[in-house]
This record gives structure tokens, C-alpha cells and sequence, in this order.
């Protein structure tokens, strides 16, 4: 990772980046734990395996209804061909399966009945290879088994318009019925935590890293106590002219987001609720000290801290709803960069200032996701950050429908567990940082760019105006099936033809999913590939060079203005996407450029991967 370097004094101090207010109509309450539940939900995980595949020929046709409701004679099911039964019977042996027809059905096709349950991947390899084999398939699939899609009895998860509205929402509870999160760590480097009936089980041990004790509220500096005790403030504390705040618990209502008990008859549902929680505390009265921060980060992502123990397991991800103004300093980007290292996934706030993000860090750091907030008609919420350092977008809710979790209701210090609806980027980001846990918990062997590339190739686009909000609002059905390997594009492979040095004359890439073939002939070739991307499409770059080689990939568009890029270091993968949340098909043009390692035709080869 090549870090930015700070054009400006280190941040010392950074705030929550959440609008602390309900919002006209938000409903708030702190429903008692007894309260009654609906019914309990029947929904059950999908299957991933299968014992059919569905097989259409060409020349077989739907039967036709005629008069008196018969069907027509030339509809008639008939036995397979001895031939195409021959083609049948090689495909199955070609996996060591013995197949056999089983019926037809209202399209026209036949259902095949195999053997034994396989994997729908190995089902799919067979349906290819019979299509392979026979030239009268018109297509074939495995037959799926789907369920029921879950839906929780939580008591207010009728509220949860986040989760589930199809105009603003991210189709969480269709992504339930692949992954809930388990055996994932999301740490939530924040104000900490309060214990609470909807998490209970949910927090594993954190640590408070806050070192001042007047910031921290407890009395005390560092310890292993990641409880929050209150960040009130008196008027002017925090400030001349500064007025008085009630304590937030911030880090409370993030972490119900993230990992609330679900499907348990009362309160919130959480995305990941199969995730643990992490508690890093590091913000308290008036902020945090970048410094503490850094360690939080280093610590939950499995580094080394002095004089603190390390964490028992580290968190696979890291949710920070929490920012401040100027460049990203070189601590806190040293921090993520170690985090990454370690393979773990940081997720940002974009901030709450209606301003362009490259302004706030970490936002604006390299290698974060960085997260915009939406309202509930799927638009820019009125205080969210954007710009071209935003990477993706999700609810965090604005005036009359904020994003409902966990709280407590003590206004300085812990009372009764409550619920509470907020509003701020920091709202959005834990959904995002929910639905990586989700991923990993499918696919566990991703890396963080991996990550964000799946992400932002999956984004629905923008149903509102949504200007410098990244790629689009996170799915999370579809980001799930992508870290399952069920939405992988596979095209053609080409070569780079030369010269293709400029935007004029780059080469045309017509098929998604193609790998082209590449070569750095000198440390000052550049290569330009343009790609015309459909209306509502989000373009996937990714770039693979060799092991001793650093190029890295930026992405243009028609006017040549940068809209994405990506500068691993040497050896790395390099992901970058940019959507077409336009009404007509747009230019994008993806770049390879020379930094540093091999050239020529042996040591200069790369391969590009463009989806959409």
C-alpha cells in the first residue's frame, strides 16, 4: 500500500460522526423485554445443493392449451432420443454421476434426476458440459431448492425500513438466507459499549485505549474496561461557546446495527447477527486523540500494542463511525495499512458536514471503505460527505426516518437499556461493515480489496439523486452471492494491442467478464482500455501483476477526469469500479500505469479483469 502523506498538522482530536437527533415521526422506544413477539419466523438457509438439473432443447416447445383444456397432442411428453440419452448419459459419467429424465415441466424443459445431492457448482459444471456436448441444448441449470426467506419476529423490526424497503433499503433479509455472520469479529472502534438485553452474548472482550482521563470519563487511562461510562459534556467544555451535550452511546447503537440479537421476540434485528462484537473505546468527552485511535486499530486487527495484551482473535473487520477534518495523517494511515496487512477489512464514515469527503479523514485515507449515507427514498442524505473518495452508500437515515438500534437511556450517566433512531454517516457505516461480515463468513479467504470490489461490482444503483456517493447502495443479497462465487462473470481472454498509450486510442473491451493479457514494455508504457458501460452498471477492474511488479489502475471518464484508482504495492492486487448511475450508456476508461518492478515481455505481463 503506498500511503498519503499528510498536508497538514497530525488531527489530534476526532469526533463521532453521527447527527445525534431523531427526526420528525422516528419512532423511539425502549419496549420492555417481555414484550410480545410475532410468531416465530419459519425462513431456513438455502440450500446449496441439488439432485436435478433443468434441461431446455431447442425444438421442444411449452405445451399448448387447447379448446376443452386438453393439451395438444403435439405437446405430448415423448421419451428422450437414444441420442441425445447417449449425450446425457457421457455428461454425468464425465463427473461420476449416473443421470436419468425425470419430467417435463410448463416451459418446455425436462428435469434430470441425478444420483446423489451434489454442490450446485458441481451441478453446474455438468449442465455446461452437456450444453458443451449437445448443440440442440438451448440451456441448462442446476435445479435449485429455495426456501422460505427469513423474516425476524424481533418486536420493532417493522421499523428497520433500512433493512428490508425495497426503495432504500439493502435486501438484508434476503442475504440471511446465506449468511448471518458467524465466526466473524467486528470491532467497533468507538465510545464503547453498554451492556444491553439485545446484545447480550454479542460483545466478546475490548479495550479502552483512551489515555486521557478526562476524555475517558472513568477515572482512569488505559484499561481492559471497554464499557462506556458517558461522554456528556457541561456548555464550554469542550470549547468556548461549545453548548452541552447529553451522553451519545455512540458505540452502543453501531454495535446493535452491526450484531443485535435477532429472531428473538424482541427490540432490533442486527445485519450480522451471527458476528461478534469487538468493543474498542477510544472516544469519549470531546473526541479522541488520533494516537489512540491508531492503536485501536493496530490492537483489533491482531497487532501489537506496548504495554496492552494482544486480543485473543483479531477482528476480520473494523468499523470506524468516526471522523475529522484535513488529510489523512500518516499515523492513522499507517495504522490501516497494518490493519490491512493482517487482512483486515476498515470501514469509514464519510462525514457528516455535506462537503466533499477528501476534506475528513479517515475517510480520505487509502485502503478504507469509505461510506455515504442515503435517506429513505434512496438519495444523498441532506449532511451526508461525497465525492470521488466515497466508495459506496447505505441508509443512514435524515429528517423523519432515522436508523433504529440499541441505546441506553441515561442522558450523562448508564441508565435502562432503550432504542433510539439516529441519523449520520455513522449509521451507515456499520451497515456496510455488517454485510462484509456476512461476506467473510461465506468466503473467508478475501482480501480487503477483494472485498470492496465486490461490494461496489454489486451496488444498486442510485433510485434518487445521489451525486459523489460512490458506486451505489450496498446489496447485500448480491454482495453475499459474489463472496460465494455464484456471480462470478467469466468471458473471453484477448491480448493488449499496441499502441493504446493515450484515451484516443485505447483498446475497446465489448464483453464482461474478459481478461486481457497485458504488457509493460518499458517503466514508461501506459495502457488504456475503454469500456462502455450500460445504464445502472457498476464496471470491475482488477488488475493482477507479477510478483516483483507495482502498476497501478485509475479510472477515467469520457472528459478524462479521474473517477477511481487503486496503488498497491508490489505483488498486489489492484480493484477499482465506477458506476453508471445514468440513465444512457457512459465511457469508462481503465488505465494501467508503470510505478515500479518489471518490464518488457517476460517480466512485464499483467492481467486486467473488466465486469459490469
Amino acid at each position: 500500500m503506498k500511503s498519503k502523506q499528510s498536508m497538514y498538522p497530525a488531527v489530534l482530536k476526532l469526533c463521532a460522526a453521527a447527527v445525534l437527533g431523531l427526526g420528525a415521526g422516528v419512532a423511539v422506544a425502549g419496549v420492555s423485554a417481555n414484550a410480545q413477539g410475532a410468531p416465530a419466523a419459519q425462513g431456513v438457509a438455502v440450500a446449496d445443493k441439488t439432485d436435478r438439473l433443468i434441461v431446455k432443447y431447442k425444438d421442444e416447445q411449452a405445451p399448448v392449451a387447447v379448446k376443452g383444456g386438453s393439451i395438444a397432442a403435439k405437446a405430448a411428453v415423448t421419451p428422450m432420443s437414444a441420442a441425445r440419452k447417449a449425450r446425457l448419459d457421457r455428461a454425468g459419467q464425465q463427473f461420476g454421476f449416473l443421470m436419468k429424465e425425470s419430467h417435463r415441466i410448463a416451459t418446455g424443459a425436462r428435469v434430470v434426476k441425478l444420483d446423489r445431492k451434489v454442490s450446485l457448482q458441481e451441478a453446474a459444471q455438468v449442465a455446461a458440459d452437456l450444453a458443451a456436448r449437445d448443440p440442440d441444448v438451448e440451456y441448462a441449470e442446476p435445479d435449485r431448492l429455495l426456501h422460505p426467506l427469513m423474516t425476524p419476529n424481533d418486536s420493532m423490526y417493522s421499523q428497520q425500513w433500512d433493512f428490508f424497503e425495497t426503495t432504500g433499503g439493502m435486501s438484508i433479509p434476503a442475504a440471511w438466507d446465506k449468511s448471518t455472520g458467524a465466526g466473524i469479529r467486528v470491532a467497533v472502534i468507538d465510545t464503547g459499549y453498554r451492556p444491553h438485553a439485545d446484545l447480550s452474548g454479542q460483545i466478546l472482550a475490548g479495550y479502552d485505549f483512551i489515555s486521557d482521563a478526562t476524555i475517558g470519563n472513568d477515572g482512569n487511562g488505559r484499561d481492559s474496561d471497554a464499557s462506556d461510562p458517558g461522554d456528556w459534556t457541561a456548555a464550554g467544555e469542550c470549547g468556548t461557546g461549545e453548548p452541552a451535550s447529553n451522553s451519545s452511546w455512540h458505540g452502543t447503537h453501531v454495535a446493535g446495527t452491526i450484531a443485535a440479537l435477532t429472531n428473538n421476540g424482541s427490540g432490533v434485528a442486527g445485519i450480522a447477527y451471527g458476528a461478534k462484537i469487538v468493543p474498542v473505546r477510544v472516544l469519549g468527552k470531546c473526541g479522541g486523540y488520533t494516537s489512540d485511535i491508531a492503536d485501536g486499530i493496530i490492537w483489533a486487527s491482531g497487532g501489537t500494542v506496548s504495554g496492552v495484551p494482544n486480543i485473543a482473535a483479531r477482528a476480520q473487520v473494523i468499523n470506524m463511525s468516526l471522523g475529522g477534518g484535513g488529510a489523512c495523517g500518516t499515523t492513522t494511515q499507517n495504522a490501516i495499512n497494518s490493519a490491512r496487512s493482517r487482512g483486515t477489512v476498515v470501514v469509514v464514515a464519510a462525514g457528516n458536514e455535506s462537503q466533499n469527503a477528501s476534506n475528513s479523514n479517515p475517510a480520505n485515507c487509502s485502503g478504507v471503505i469509505t461510506v455515504a449515507a442515503t435517506n429513505r427514498s434512496g438519495g444523498r442524505a441532506s449532511y451526508s460527505n461525497y465525492g470521488t473518495v466515497v466508495d459506496v452508500a447505505a441508509p443512514g437515515g435524515d429528517s423523519g426516518a432515522a436508523i433504529l438500534s440499541t441505546l441506553n437511556a441515561g442522558t450523562k450517566a448508564p441508565g435502562a437499556d432503550s432504542y433510539a433512531g439516529y441519523m449520520g454517516t455513522s449509521m451507515a457505516t456499520p451497515h456496510v461493515a455488517g454485510v462484509v461480515a456476512l461476506m467473510l463468513a461465506k468466503n473467508a479467504s478475501m482480501t480487503p480489496d477483494q472485498v470492496e470490489s465486490a461490494l461496489k461490482s454489486t451496488a444498486r444503483a442510485f433510485p434518487a439523486s445521489c451525486s459523489g456517493c460512490g458506486a451505489g447502495i450496498v446489496n447485500a443479497s448480491a454482495a453475499v452471492d459474489a463472496a460465494m462465487g455464484t456471480t462470478t462473470t467469466t468471458g473471453p481472454t484477448v491480448s493488449e494491442t499496441e499502441s493504446n498509450n493515450t484515451i484516443s486510442t485505447a483498446n475497446s473491451v465489448t464483453t464482461s467478464g474478459t481478461t486481457v493479457n497485458g504488457t509493460m514494455a518499458s517503466s514508461s508504457d501506459t495502457d488504456y482500455f475503454v469500456v462502455q458501460v450500460p445504464a445502472g452498471k457498476t464496471l470491475s477492474a482488477t488488475l493482477t501483476p507479477g510478483s516483483s511488479s507495482d502498476y497501478d489502475l485509475v479510472i477515467y471518464n469520457s472528459a478524462g477526469t479521474q473517477l477511481a484508482t487503486s496503488q498497491n504495492g508490489t505483488g498486489a492486487v489492484d480493484s477499482a469500479s465506477s458506476a453508471n448511475s445514468t440513465t444512457a450508456t457512459s465511457a469508462r476508461y481503465v488505465r494501467v500505469v508503470y510505478y515500479s518492478g518489471g518490464t518488457g515481455s517476460t517480466s512485464g505481463k499483467y492481467t486486467l479483469k473488466l465486469s459490469w
